[in-house]
């Protein structure tokens, strides 16, 4: 775990261009070794491998001067959103430069009627929902930290809401890239469809950066529901929650949000945010829609839940009560940590068909039982999708050890249920020797065709989705 090469780097090149970016960008161009480290990986078990320096630029006609002078003297560079990735994406194993967006950070524009905006890619989610908020619409795509919109995009990030509003590919309209060249491709236009050509908007999204530096999005909006219920029920076993979460899928039951927490997951929740919740296997469930019809969607829910063994059903539509639920899942990173003081948390994700999420979930919690571990379990259930949360001492060579082993044990084993070794996290380089195993010898070989033709030296983000 964390055994990461260096790629060759090209020194001549990076001192020759760090002089003329010196120059084009003054104190906005920083060297210091603290700001370097900052912008490898912030939130990842693996090694950190920081660029030569950070730019931060302001405008598309800036990243375009950057990419031009890095393409002239051969060196990387490397986008950079909030620094949330979990797969070592912001990583520079070659060196090179990070162009840090978070300064490109201004709503574009706002189009009501169409339910759309247009924003640079340092718009986090939280503030474009602040921006939104008189205007009845919102973004939902939440994947818990308040990342960067061009980093979501670049990741093909999901989270909590995507059983109803899908992931970033659903929800982006149409982009602007800096290529490998320095020219700006233009995705698509406002239009909802579109039949031409190529779909280039989704060739863009989940690319991590390593086709081209986003700098303008175009997203789909949503109109904020009239109504919202939570609810949450408690399980003997994590089974049992997985067989409800089937059964109200496949009753077409208009979920918003449906997450599993193990019984450790609600455990370390509890303590942390004071709540009071049963320790046992825990779904948390949201609707949306009209008064009734949340009300009825959430009482057909306890009814499925009952069939299943589930107790202590309870729904609010209280917002401050529905906050702090949500607040408490979105900290259960944090809250558990505190199952074992000092340990560093290595999380890791698959996907797998909501036929065969009981059965996954289970083998994992039983293989982190047989090794040893203090692994909660939580989940965007109604996607088929959960991660793992394994708390290790990264001082224990052993231990990281039988962390990298779980790691790929768990990747092979969804893939084995036709699923994917990541949901959400991306490939990066944490997940890159999996995607062979994940998609067969051609499908990563078609990718790199891809990188070749729009990337041919290699320049951005090199060393990620397991291409060269």
């Amino acid at each position: 775990m964390g055994q990461l090469q260096d790629l060759p780097r090209n020194e001549a090149g990076l001192r020759t261009a760090l002089g003329i970016l010196a120059q084009r960008f003054g104190p906005r161009l920083e060297t210091a070794p603290a700001m370097r480290t900052q912008h490898g990986h912030t939130t990842t078990w693996l090694r950190n491998q920081p660029p030569d320096a950070v730019i931060f630029t302001r405008t598309t006609g800036e990243v375009q001067d950057v990419m031009r002078i890095c393409a002239t003297h051969q060196v990387p560079v490397i986008p950079f959103g909030a620094g949330t990735s979990l797969e070592g994406h912001v990583n520079a194993p070659a060196g090179g430069i990070s162009v840090d967006f978070s300064r490109m950070d201004r709503v574009l524009a706002v189009h009501p009627e169409d339910m759309d905006v247009v924003l640079q890619p340092g718009v986090t989610r939280k503030a474009l929902n602040t921006h939104l908020r008189d205007t009845g619409l919102f973004f939902p795509i939440d994947p818990g930290a308040d990342a960067s919109l061009g980093g979501m995009a670049a990741t093909n990030a999901s989270g909590t809401n995507a059983v109803r509003y899908g992931t970033m590919k659903d929800n982006v309209l149409a982009l602007k890239a800096v290529l490998p060249s320095g020219e700006v491709l233009k995705t698509a236009a406002r239009a909802r469809k579109t039949s031409a050509g190529y779909d280039l908007t989704r060739l863009m999204v989940g690319s991590e950066g390593t086709l081209g530096l986003i700098t303008e999005l175009t997203l789909r909006l949503h109109g904020i529901p009239e109504a919202v219920s939570a609810a949450t029920c408690s399980f003997p076993t994590v089974k049992a929650a997985c067989q409800t979460v089937i059964a109200t899928i496949q009753y077409g039951v208009p979920v918003a949000r449906i997450e599993l927490l193990d019984a450790l997951s609600v455990r370390a929740i509890n303590a942390y945010s004071r709540l009071s919740l049963p320790e046992t296997p825990l779904l948390l469930v949201e609707f949306h829609g009209p008064p009734a019809g949340v009300a009825a969607q959430a009482e057909t829910f306890g009814e499925i839940a009952a069939g299943f063994e589930g107790h202590g059903f309870m729904s609010t539509t209280h917002k401050e009560d529905r906050n702090r639920l949500w607040q408490a899942r979105h900290d259960a990173y944090w809250a558990s940590l505190q199952l074992r003081p000092g340990a560093r948390g290595v999380s890791t994700d698959v996907c797998v068909p909501v036929s065969r999420l009981a059965d996954c979930v289970t083998a994992a919690q039983e293989k982190t039982a047989e090794m040893g571990f203090v692994a909660p379990i939580v989940g965007h259930v109604g996607d088929g999708n959960f991660h793992v949360l394994l708390l290790i001492d990264m001082d224990a060579p052993k231990e990281i050890a039988k962390a990298d082993a779980f790691v790929g044990w768990l990747n092979d084993l969804a893939i084995s249920m036709d699923g994917t070794c990541t949901g959400e996290h991306g490939i990066g380089q944490g997940k890159a020797p999996y995607l062979v195993k994940e998609l067969g010898p051609v499908g990563p070989s078609a990718m790199a065709a891809i990188k070749a033709a729009l990337d041919p030296m290699n320049l951005l983000n090199p060393g990620k989705l397991g291409l060269p």
